[in-house]
């Protein structure tokens, strides 16, 4: 595409040359025939200097020689521009050549076309002054030139800001600070994303959604904050605790709950750090990198969602000023006996805890404990070592594995359904991700509880693992057949649970 159109931009530069050097070779031809034919009959002669004068003692009428001048003014007038036409066809050729294919993968396009735009006036500028003088050789120039400075004050002065603005786009397209998807912040102007540059200013759309145009004579006198869009850049956000929480565990946790949110960078590990120690208990920051600074708005909010729904999981306070005074009354506390009778009663709706006595059921429920996570918020990872079971009290999940290098969810569980009872009763790896749907709470079963159970009834292990095997070949529908081979792997797993309990 690009040789093709530069054999049409060559063969239309030489058949225009063509025609202007025919009309110009003719030119000469025409106005000594006229000289012949037309002037000297009036009689009046033309000297080599282009002056009209009377031919012996003959005395013309002066407007005459007014027609005479007119009629040479005009073939020089059409000299010049015929000149001017070549010039101008040989000058875009040029540039062409250079700007439009020797330059033409560049990335800075601004900068190539303003410096085409500028040489190509400065080129022009010259030649009309060149061409001008070989046509009017006894008109002094410098008078021009002082007139045309006088001028270009006049025009300097009321072009001030245009001027400013172009002189200060040149500076931008040279220097690059930012490009167009860069997020810039401009001191008292306001912030957002770079959706143009020019020689006269910036478009940004701001994160109202409003378009905010700033031109560049301002830029150049601002000071710029750039989050470069190919950029991994951080952001900072500020809690507090209060001064018992453990300073390494409250770091863990608030490392383990942004890690995995959206937007958050998993190529440089969040950095969680005590800020200063305040009047009311510990200031905390987190910084952490985004993959797409456009969405940080977003992001801070979705970090500071889930450090607080980490610190209720964990039993991790807020620091409260110490002034502030809280009038509202004090709910009252939940009945004890009922919290534990209520989740004695989801535990025995379990299929796996079938074969527990009602007293192993209530040991079971005041060993246990509940969690709530937000939506999003894995609950357990693949690969994670574990050694607890869940209990969804409300809520919905989400139970997603990897195939061929993406997430995918092959099931939903929600309220009284369960999952990681083989971590809970073997120790294995978490098969699967499960992640909260929506705000979920579940009641968490952990091996302390379940070990204190097996060791005054081991008769349960094979219990339970009947019950599970069951469970499995009814999701597999596996033929009476194989009747053999399952009793093998029931033998193999009562093993390892014992084992892992530490049972004889």
């Amino acid at each position: 595409m690009a040789s093709a159109e530069l054999r049409k931009r060559l063969v239309f530069f030489l058949i225009f040359v063509t025609v202007v050097a025919a009309v110009l070779v003719s030119l000469p031809i025409i106005e000594s025939w006229l000289h012949i034919n037309v002037v000297n009959p009036l009689g009046v002669q033309i000297t080599a200097d282009g002056i009209a004068i009377p031919i012996d003692d003959t005395n013309p009428d002066r407007m005459i020689f007014t027609y005479v001048y007119l009629g040479i003014n005009i073939f020089r007038v059409l000299k010049i521009l015929l000149w001017m036409s070549v010039v101008i066809s040989a000058v875009r050729l040029v540039t062409y050549l250079i700007f439009g294919t020797a330059f033409r993968n560049v990335a800075q396009a601004e900068a190539l076309s303003l410096l085409k735009t500028v040489l190509s006036v400065i080129l022009y500028i010259v030649a009309f002054f060149v061409i001008f003088q070989s046509q009017y050789p006894k008109v002094e120039l410098g008078s021009l030139f002082t007139g045309s400075a006088i001028l270009g004050i006049v025009v300097g002065l009321a072009l001030q800001d245009t001027l400013g603005n172009l002189f200060a786009g040149i500076a931008l397209q040279a220097d690059q600070p930012f490009q167009v998807g860069d997020v810039v912040q401009i001191t008292n102007r306001g912030s957002g994303v770079v959706e143009s540059v020019s020689w006269r200013g910036v478009r940004i759309r701001t994160f109202q959604n409003k378009i905010l145009i700033v031109s560049n004579a301002v830029l150049g006198r601002e000071i710029i904050e750039v989050a470069p869009r190919d950029n991994l850049n951080a952001r900072v956000v500020f809690f507090n605790t209060v001064e018992s929480a453990s300073p390494t565990r409250t770091a863990q946790i608030v490392r383990d709950a942004i890690r995995t949110a959206e937007n958050v960078s998993q190529k440089i590990r969040p950095v969680v750090r005590i800020r200063d120690f305040g009047a009311s208990g510990l200031d905390w920051e987190v910084k952490y990198w985004l993959e797409d600074y456009k969405k940080h708005n977003d992001t801070d909010a979705l970090v500071r969602q889930n450090i607080w729904y980490a610190f209720q999981r964990e039993k991790v306070d807020f620091s409260l000023p110490i002034m502030v005074v809280h009038m509202e009354p004090k709910p009252e506390d939940p009945d004890i006996v009922e919290v534990f009778n209520t989740l004695a009663d989801r535990l025995s709706r379990v299929p796996i805890f079938a074969p527990l006595s009602d007293d192993e059921i209530s040991r079971l429920a005041h060993a246990s404990a509940t969690r709530v996570y937000a939506p999003g918020e894995a609950i357990v990872r693949t690969g994670q070592e574990g050694n607890s079971m869940y209990v969804i009290l409300r809520g919905n999940v989400n139970v997603q594995i990897i195939e061929n290098g993406l997430s995918k969810t092959v099931n939903r569980l929600g309220e009284n359904d369960f999952f990681g009872e083989m971590s809970l009763l073997t120790g294995q790896p978490r098969s699967a991700t499960v992640v909260a749907e929506k705000e979920t709470e579940v009641l968490q079963i952990r091996k302390v509880a379940m070990k204190a159970i097996f060791q005054t009834n081991p008769d349960l292990v094979k219990s339970i693992v009947e019950i599970i095997e069951e469970r499995k070949e009814l999701l597999k529908l596996e033929p009476s057949a194989q009747e053999g081979i399952r009793d093998d792997r029931r033998g193999g797993v009562v093993r390892s649970i014992k084992g892992f309990f530490g049972l004889n």
